[in-house]
């Protein structure tokens, strides 16, 4: 009779897999070119060589002046200098206004600006306006107050500032903060290095005769795909035959570059399944049937290093459902643990269920689902583990409790797609 194992919750399967990622942390680094950092994860701090902005500067085009000048809306001031952006303008005459446009430094003596469509420019009555464009009058119509429409010097980032942390992945408006302050390349942690290989004699690739018995590897594409999304320095390694020697050959091969070893399938006790003998005799190998659905199987352990030290393996279910949903429950923390980011899910969003779910399972439920355009979520109608189609559908999962029916118009955790995958 089959021994039967208690299911571990995904909570406390993240735990563990989180304690035994800790001493594979990355700590190698490297200096990248800031416009090439995008998603990386930041090693040292970035601090500001500079004030941003560097100088007090204008918001808006218009005209910069003394408020002191003006007597009362309609005044009329002459116009002695005009200051496009980049331009540094002489100290402000007295009792004159500049035509400045928006990002124009603010010149010595002037404390606000008024926009022009506040403003209209009076041509002078002798005068050359094509020689002289910046000559003639405006008529201010508003009363300006000090500081008006003025970016003062310093004000969203003083010199010296640390803006950006050590330990965030950096985003494209991160990247444009550090490139506001100067840094010109960034140090960052090496991406974990991830090797994908497949296990199954029954595998054929796109493009190949499909032979009766087997199935087309779209395991392949979809681990591939997202390693790459996470950022990871990816090899892939193929399909591996069912033979024992070639898959304990393909594990050592696979522990000698990398951070991380990925597979899907081949973790049963099948005759066939050579992946957990080849993994006991190359390393060790934990087998777990988590308390979630889809993605009950899953294996984590270690492969040595001829020389000293391990390669992680992380054994992931064979269907496609089960093997995309445990790479974001199971291999998203594991990789972010080994950047010394945090490992927990983001944040779930509240949302209505426009559809019941009457018979829920022992296990938890990460139910395949799409914002509809009535603010709910509708459900995919086939929830089988074996059904890809469901995830190109959805942009989002419910985390549904374990044995938690469902009813329309209950407020569920809505978990994005989008974001489980970039995160």
């Amino acid at each position: 009779m089959a021994e039967t194992r208690p299911l571990l919750s995904l909570d406390d399967a993240v735990h563990l897999l989180v304690a035994g990622t800790r001493a594979h942390r990355i700590t190698q680094t490297e200096q990248v070119s800031t416009f090439d950092a995008l998603g990386r994860v930041l090693a040292l701090p970035v601090v500001s060589a500079v004030d941003v902005p560097p100088q007090d500067n204008t918001s808006m085009d218009g005209y910069a002046l003394r408020c002191a000048d003006l007597t009362q809306p309609g005044s009329c001031l002459p116009v002695s200098q005009r200051i496009p952006a980049g331009v540094v303008g002489p100290a402000l005459l007295p009792g004159t206004a500049a035509r400045i446009f928006t990002g124009g430094e603010l010149p010595a003596g002037a404390d606000a600006v008024v926009m022009q469509e506040q403003c209209e420019w009076l041509a002078p009555a002798s005068a050359d306006v094509q020689a002289h464009p910046a000559l003639g009058q405006v008529r201010v119509n508003a009363r300006p107050t000090p500081g008006q429409w003025v970016r003062r010097r310093g004000e969203d980032v003083q010199v010296g500032a640390t803006v950006l942390a050590p330990g965030q992945r950096l985003t494209p408006q991160a990247l444009g903060l550090a490139a506001a302050v100067g840094a010109a390349e960034l140090t960052v942690l090496r991406r974990p290095r991830v090797a994908i290989l497949s296990t199954g004699d029954e595998l054929v690739m796109p493009g190949l005769p499909l032979r009766r018995g087997a199935i087309y590897n779209s395991n392949r594409f979809t681990l591939r795909a997202l390693a790459q999304a996470a950022g990871c320095e990816l090899s892939d390694l193929g399909i591996v035959p069912d033979r024992l020697e070639a898959t304990r050959q393909a594990l050592r091969d696979a522990a000698v570059a990398h951070d991380l070893i990925v597979t899907s399938g081949g973790v049963s006790v099948g005759e066939e399944d050579h992946l957990k003998p080849a993994a006991l005799l190359e390393g060790s190998l934990s087998n777990w049937q988590l308390a979630i659905k889809p993605g009950k199987p899953l294996a984590f352990g270690s492969i040595r290093r001829e020389g000293g030290g391990s390669a992680l393996l992380l054994a992931l279910p064979g269907n496609p459902v089960s093997s995309f949903v445990t790479w974001l429950l199971a291999v998203r923390p594991v990789l972010r643990v080994m950047q010394g980011l945090g490992q927990e899910l983001p944040a779930a969003t509240p949302m209505r269920a426009d559809f019941d779910w009457p018979k829920p399972d022992k296990r938890r439920e990460f139910l395949r689902v799409q914002r509809n355009p009535q603010g709910g979520l509708s459900l995919f109608p086939n929830q089988s583990s074996g059904v890809l189609s469901s995830v190109v559908w959805a942009d989002g999962l419910v985390d549904c409790a374990p044995g938690q029916a469902l009813v329309r118009g209950q407020a569920v955790p809505f978990l994005s797609l989008a974001e489980l995958v970039a995160s």
